[in-house]
């Protein structure tokens, strides 16, 4: 009886130390549910492209979320934040990329994600991926680079295969009403196929980041399909960084000052910038000259409004007849300063 009491309880001893000593998922399961996935698959690419996703992360949580380490457990792989630190509500991402061009076949690792504030958190995401060693693009994505809104663009990507001599592309599939792509054979011998992919990005693109994926159709019975990263940036004659303007945690009456850049691709001059509220926060320094790149810093003197706080901003430019707005966002404690 005494020997069956002792074993049970050097059972249960031996189970308090295993939890007191290895975390749980429960005790990270706050840090993972930030995140908009729990794995990372790219499916079958290939070689040579360039192969990249955006692990989504959105601090859902009061007080702000810091980033100490991304890592990944495989040459293969590679992985970076966006920023470090997120405030509460702010979005970020992880950006994970796979080495296409010195690796092969089927690919397993995982990106590690290590918080250490508001609270310690380890979150493992796998990830995995099949590079194909028979498909080969040059360049590895289509980047159209900068593009002004109404211009439109084109690139083209070269397509190489080496296997079977009636390898073809049957089709092209685009999500996106604006990219159009069409495959053109170039070369077919020797169980060599080669294609160039002509990308074409309609003028009637709306402004903004485009990222896509489009699919190429084969007539490869074992993988049908292979991805192809198209990315865009369709901006403005003028553009404005950030787009979104961060003013963080603000005390009541504690002068705070951001900067906020605007670039054109021609000098141009601003008239005047008004802000939506009548709070009057606001002290701008207005630019005196005409130039492509104007610096405004943004001078607030947070009002005694505890919570949330934002802004919008209209700016009037000489010669332009739309203007340009901006927001900004922030939060005001409800401490005051002495």
């Amino acid at each position: 009886m005494l020997i069956k009491s002792s074993f049970r309880f050097g059972i249960l001893s031996l189970f308090l130390f295993v939890l007191s000593v290895s975390p749980s998922y429960a005790q990270y399961e706050w840090a993972q549910k930030m995140f908009d996935k729990d794995k990372i698959d790219f499916g079958v690419i290939a070689r040579g492209s360039d192969a990249q996703f955006r692990l989504k992360i959105k601090n859902i949580y009061p007080d702000a979320v810091h980033i100490s380490n991304v890592r990944t457990t495989c040459g293969c792989s590679a992985a970076e934040p966006s920023k470090n630190l997120l405030e509460s509500g702010e979005e970020g991402y992880i950006q994970v990329k796979m080495d296409t061009a010195r690796f092969q076949r089927r690919k397993d690792s995982n990106v590690i994600v290590t918080i250490d504030s508001p609270q310690y958190a380890e979150i493992r995401i796998p990830i995995t991926a099949y590079i194909r060693t028979d498909v080969v693009f040059t360049p590895g994505s289509a980047n159209f680079g900068s593009v002004e809104v109404g211009k439109g663009a084109e690139s083209t990507v070269a397509v190489s295969y080496a296997g079977r001599e009636d390898w073809a592309i049957t089709g092209i599939e685009s999500k996106n009403p604006s990219l159009t792509a069409k495959a053109v054979e170039t070369a077919r011998g020797g169980g060599r196929v080669n294609y160039n992919l002509v990308l074409t990005l309609a003028p009637e693109t709306p402004l903004g980041a485009l990222r896509e994926q489009i699919m190429l159709k084969t007539n490869d019975v074992n993988f049908t399909t292979v991805p192809l990263l198209v990315e865009a940036k369709v901006e403005s004659d003028i553009t404005i960084t950030p787009e979104v303007v961060s003013l963080g945690m603000m005390i009541p009456g504690q002068e705070k000052t951001v900067n906020v850049v605007l670039r054109g691709r021609k000098p141009f001059e601003i008239n005047k910038i008004e802000c939506e509220s009548n709070d009057e926060a606001f002290k701008i320094r207005m630019p005196k000259e005409s130039q492509p790149i104007h610096v405004l810093p943004l001078t607030i003197i947070p009002p005694n409004k505890p919570g949330d706080y934002s802004e919008e901003f209209t700016v009037t430019i000489a010669g332009r007849g739309e203007p340009i707005t901006f927001k900004a966002f922030g939060k005001i404690s409800d401490t005051k300063t002495n």
